[in-house]
């Protein structure tokens, strides 16, 4: 759930679907900004920003999807592997970001996608609008010039919508990203109700959750996966929930609901 405070914003988090709609968003309040949903085929985009930029937001959804889908086209392992790859120096640059973030995580390109839309969507707002949201389900691409706060939703925890993480200005932009693998439809082979990785890169974080949270298939397995998170250049905390129990990584500052 979110709550709007007097100086900072609570920013529903996590994709939970019910009856095919992503319900949070009726709770999410992104203070002072004008925000829109963009839909384009798979990608469901909420984006926020300092003025309306809707028509700009749909234009950078077509583009950044154009550039995936031909590369995708004539590289079809892009697609399907499970395991990073390499990408021809050609490529789009959409692409070899996933394909970097997939390389650091060691998971495939594709673990980064929604992460990636947010990231490139996110930064091509920034260069007019001094506060971007980009939020792509569990991946959020976050820039802002005043303190954002983030609930965190862990399906059936406890923790649930009990905890989330505080940004000042300074620390964006920043992407924050969410694997889960008891909500959600997203392919996950350990058992985290929410893994939350938090990186410069929007893309890199996403391809880490799913790294990290695949990692863990019990509560007795969280420190595994904070370990593994300590491993990944580029990552600047994490935070993992199995049922009751919760382990935390790094720069993260988080706060009670």
């Amino acid at each position: 759930m979110s709550i709007e405070g007097n100086e900072t914003t609570f920013l529903a988090f996590f994709v939970y679907y019910m009856q095919n709609s992503r319900f949070y968003r009726g709770l999410a309040t992104n203070k002072g900004l004008v925000s829109s949903v963009i839909v384009e085929e798979e990608t469901d985009l909420r984006v926020s920003t300092t003025f309306e930029m809707s028509y700009q937001a749909h234009y950078l959804v077509q583009k950044y999807r154009n550039h995936l889908k031909s590369f995708i086209t004539s590289h079809p392992l892009f697609a399907a592997s499970l395991e990073p790859i390499q990408v021809p120096d050609e490529a789009p640059d959409i692409v070899k970001e996933m394909a970097r973030a997939g390389s650091i995580a060691g998971v495939g390109p594709m673990a980064a996608v929604a992460g990636a839309i947010a990231q490139f969507v996110g930064q091509s707002l920034s260069v007019e609008s001094p506060e971007v949201i980009v939020e792509n389900g569990g991946d959020i691409y976050l820039k802002s010039n005043r303190v954002r706060r983030v609930a965190i939703y862990a399906g059936n925890s406890p923790l649930s919508n009990k905890i989330g993480l505080e940004f000042n200005p300074e620390e964006t932009p920043v992407g924050i990203c969410t694997s889960s693998a008891t909500v959600g439809p997203s392919l996950s082979f350990g058992n985290t109700d929410a893994t939350v990785v938090i990186a410069r890169s929007t893309a890199l974080a996403d391809a880490a959750a799913t790294a990290i949270g695949n990692s863990v298939s019990s509560e007795m397995e969280i420190d595994k996966g904070i370990a593994l998170a300590r491993q990944m250049n580029g990552l600047d905390g994490a935070l993992i929930i199995v049922g009751e129990k919760m382990g935390v990584w790094g720069k993260l500052t988080l706060f009670n609901l």
